[in-house]
C-alpha cells in the first residue's frame, strides 16, 4: 500500500514568517490555490480510498482543493491527530522575535528533535506529536487497502514520515523539512509492520 503525504498550501503567516502551530491559523495565499490545483492534477489518476486531513482550516482547504481535481470522488476524514506541533505561547508570533528568547530550543526543533524542549513556551513534546501522528496513520492502514492521502503540516508531518520510515529522534530532520504543497510517499511492507519504505520525499516538481 502506498501512503501519500502533503503539507498544506502556503499561508499568509508562512509568508510573514510567523509560527502557526496546532491552534494558530491564517488564510492561504491566493497563489496557493493554484499550486494545490497543480498537485491535485498530478494526483488525479491515483485511486485514493480515503483522504485524511488535519482539522486546521489551511489543511482542510488544501485537502478539498486536491479532491476537486481527482477523477473519482473520495471521502475526506478530518482528524486533530494530524494537526501541527503545539507551539504554545509562540503561535502567531514572528519567528525572528521568538529566536531572541528561545534560540537554542528553536534550533533544536529545526535540526535536533532529540534535544527539543518546548516546555519554556508551553509547547507540545515531540513524543506526543509522534504518538498522535503515528496513531492516525497506523489506524488508517489497518482499515483500508489504499492508496491513502494524508494532508497536514510542515513540522509534524516531517517528523512523522521520517519516524514511520524508521529514523531515530536525532535523524528526523536529517532530510530537511517539507515545503508547501509538496509530495512524499511511504510504502508499507507485506505485513504492514514498521518501518515503512520511503519512496519519495518532498517532491514539488509539478509546481514548476
Amino acid at each position: 500500500m502506498q501512503l501519500y503525504f502533503t503539507r498544506h498550501g502556503k499561508t499568509e503567516w508562512n509568508d510573514q514568517m510567523r509560527f502557526q502551530g496546532k491552534n494558530g491559523n491564517s488564510p492561504l495565499l491566493p497563489e496557493s490555490y493554484q499550486e494545490i490545483k497543480k498537485l491535485g492534477k498530478y494526483l488525479q489518476a491515483v485511486p485514493f480510498e480515503k483522504i485524511y486531513a488535519s482539522t486546521s482550516q489551511r489543511a482542510r482547504e488544501t485537502a478539498q482543493g486536491i479532491a476537486n481535481e481527482l477523477k473519482r470522488p473520495v471521502e475526506i476524514i478530518y482528524s486533530d491527530d494530524l494537526r501541527e506541533f503545539g507551539l504554545g505561547d509562540l503561535e502567531g508570533q514572528l519567528i525572528a522575535e521568538c529566536r531572541t528568547a528561545y534560540s537554542e530550543n528553536l534550533d533544536n526543533m529545526r535540526y535536533h528533535l532529540d534535544k527539543y524542549d518546548p516546555t519554556p513556551f508551553n509547547g507540545e513534546e515531540i513524543q506526543a506529536v509522534l504518538e498522535r501522528m503515528s496513531r492516525i496513520v497506523l489506524a488508517a492502514v489497518a482499515q483500508h487497502q489504499g492508496p491513502l492521502l494524508f494532508v497536514g503540516h510542515g513540522a509534524s508531518m516531517t517528523a512523522a514520515v521520517q519516524w514511520l520510515a524508521g529514523k531515530s529522534l536525532a535523524e528526523l530532520r536529517s532530510h530537511g523539512g517539507l515545503t508547501n504543497s509538496s509530495l512524499s510517499i511511504l510504502e508499507t511492507t507485506a505485513d504492514d509492520k514498521l518501518p515503512y519504505h520511503l519512496v519519495k520525499w518532498n517532491d514539488n516538481h509539478f509546481l514548476k
